[in-house]
């Protein structure tokens, strides 16, 4: 039986080089076992090389890297992956993603997720999902694959930016969701409220936010560079809280979007 997704995860999101390997190797260290990169994030190889390093079991991690844009059409994409999995160290990967959906159609979603089931039906990838999907493309893709086949829909969720068509689509459709950016760039680590919740609990902003994330039901990447951080999100787990917290957060959505790039889909 595959891995089942770690709530908590060591994204790489912006990390290169020596900053990308030293990143995951103190987050191997620390205690994660969930590494998430992207072919677009040019650091591949580094986190295969920490991956390499480690003393910790394969069987004991869950590795997620994305397909980027220019590589969905069919010729393409496998022997895309292929290069992903020579730069990782890696027979295969946890959870393969589609990196963005196309604007365009240059390839049809048809001919993109039969490549990415292609790549599960090969084993080349335990599980398969999605990200930066709205609730019409993820509509579309149950279509295409049916219920219950990508595991995963990833899309930028924290306090400011709640998401709520996206992730109650995926709840209801037995779709994981993983949170990106779940402190808007340091964003809501200043908020008033979360500062209040973190001291009523004595913990830190940060880990009330990835509590915030794992009592909601989401898993959640972020990424650091500092060893201190790292093994202080990991005790996020520690903070346990109460519904008045939850309300509260609750009502700090204002639809802060951070990742909005030129391409990025009609949000809903």
């Amino acid at each position: 039986m595959p891995l089942s997704i770690p709530t908590l995860g060591a994204g790489t999101f912006r990390l290169k080089g020596e900053d990308a390997y030293n990143s995951v190797k103190m987050a191997l260290e620390a205690g994660y076992r969930h590494i998430d990169t992207a072919q677009i994030y040019g650091n591949e190889k580094e986190v295969g090389q920490a991956l390499a390093d480690s003393t910790v079991e394969r069987s004991e991690l869950f590795i997620t890297t994305k397909i980027w844009m220019d590589r969905l059409g069919k010729a393409s994409f496998i022997p895309s992956l292929q290069e992903s999995l020579l730069d990782l160290q890696l027979d295969y990967v946890d959870l393969l993603l589609i990196h963005w959906p196309l604007k365009d159609d240059a390839v049809p979603m048809e001919e993109y997720l039969q490549e990415l089931k292609h790549a599960q039906d090969t084993g080349l990838a335990r599980h398969i999902g999605v990200s930066n999907f709205t609730v019409a493309h993820m509509r579309q893709a149950i279509e295409i694959l049916g219920e219950n086949v990508l595991y995963t829909n990833q899309v930028e969720v924290h306090p400011y930016l709640q998401n709520k068509p996206v992730t109650e689509f995926c709840s209801n459709h037995n779709m994981i969701v993983t949170g990106y950016m779940p402190f808007a760039y340091g964003d809501v680590l200043k908020d008033g409220s979360i500062k209040h919740i973190a001291e009523k609990h004595s913990a830190t902003a940060a880990q009330v936010v990835l509590a915030w994330m794992a009592k909601s039901g989401f898993v959640t990447i972020p990424s650091s560079t500092k060893k201190a951080n790292i093994e202080s999100n990991l005790a996020y787990s520690q903070v346990t809280l109460d519904d008045e917290d939850m309300k509260v957060i609750a009502g700090l959505d204002r639809g802060h979007r951070l990742a909005n790039p030129d391409f990025a889909p009609e949000w809903d």
